[in-house]
């Protein structure tokens, strides 16, 4: 084991083809596969710190004393691998909301991941930290890498064939994202907790999965191809097919304020005008507006002036979760 303390950084990352339901909870194993786009200044910054005093691993989330209940089994896991181990104190600090719908449990679970394998002195290489990752997100397992990464849905009962992968550098088309920002709140219905009830009632939940497979094999020759426009259509019938399945739900799950669907608006409006600009939801309010770079300031401009935007935050494509010195 490595006794001292690490410190690793991993960015939030954008499904531009969604995960949306699960096949295993337990194992954390998603019901279809993903594809997504790190963001280089949406970042977690992670350190793990070993601590012999210590009676239970302990959490400091952007400064404040948090619950443990979701790293510890994790970390737990991590330990076995080592043959033991110490509790660890985890100090993480998000630069952008926590739980607001900005894959914020992405970026932390790759970073803790990333982390707490150096002390722990695991080496493991980015395909095992992708797997350990999706044990504590799903979404997580493609933060370990930078780019565009896609995600396995898998077929081993065990998840050790559900992975990430990297699909293409960040160098390879660099896109910019705009994220305005509709609310900072925590929102009311956890991912988690809105997947389970989509799964249980939605009578679209079955279309909803049985349509990934062909929207992944479009937008990885969209991605590798360059082709903006086909990424544009596939990543906007994929967030909204996602949001459908929900807004079907009983009770229903809702993610979107009026701002959100202001900004949907708006964008469309943009592209419709010869904008290279396209949205995608995740669970939660926030819109992502990704764009050719020649069109991220008019972008911008555009969605700051929307009702209930209260802040447009920018970003490039990013790396994979790494250490920091």
């Amino acid at each position: 084991m490595n006794s001292s303390q690490a410190t690793a950084r991993a960015g939030s990352n954008i499904a531009l083809v969604k995960y949306w339901g699960k096949r295993d909870p337990v194992l954390n194993l998603p019901a279809a596969g993903s594809l997504s786009i790190t963001l280089e200044h949406l970042n977690t910054e992670t350190t793990v710190r070993p601590d012999a005093s210590l009676k239970a691993d302990s959490l400091t989330l952007d400064g404040q004393p948090a619950e443990t209940s979701r790293i510890s089994p994790l970390l737990d896991l991590l330990r076995e691998r080592a043959g033991g181990g110490p509790y660890l104190a985890v100090e993480s600090r998000n630069n952008f909301p926590t739980a607001a719908g900005l894959a914020s449990s992405a970026s932390a679970f790759a970073a803790l991941v990333t982390a707490a394998d150096q002390v722990l002195g695991l080496k493991l290489t980015p395909s095992q930290r992708s797997e350990f990752a999706r044990r504590g997100s799903g979404s997580a397992a493609r933060s370990i890498f930078g780019g565009f990464a896609e995600m396995a849905a898998g077929e081993r009962a065990d998840g050790s064939d559900c992975i990430a992968h990297p699909l293409a550098e960040p160098e390879h088309w660099p896109l910019k994202v705009l994220v305005a920002v509709t609310s900072r709140s925590a929102k009311p219905v956890s991912s988690t907790d809105g997947m389970n009830q989509t799964m249980k009632t939605s009578p679209y939940y079955p279309a909803w999965v049985a349509g990934v497979a062909a929207d992944l094999d479009e937008a990885r020759e969209a991605v590798l191809g360059k082709d903006f426009e086909r990424l544009a259509d596939v990543s906007e019938f994929s967030a909204l097919k996602m949001h459908a399945s929900a807004l079907a739900a009983r009770p229903v799950v809702i993610y979107w304020n009026a701002a959100t669907m202001a900004c949907i608006h708006r964008v469309r409006a943009l592209r419709a005008a010869g904008h290279a600009v396209f949205f995608t939801v995740d669970a939660g309010p926030q819109l992502k507006a990704v764009c050719l770079p020649e069109a991220a300031e008019q972008v911008a401009r555009e969605l700051a002036t929307v009702d209930g935007v209260v802040e447009v935050m920018q970003s490039g494509l990013g790396p994979g979760a790494r250490l920091m010195p």
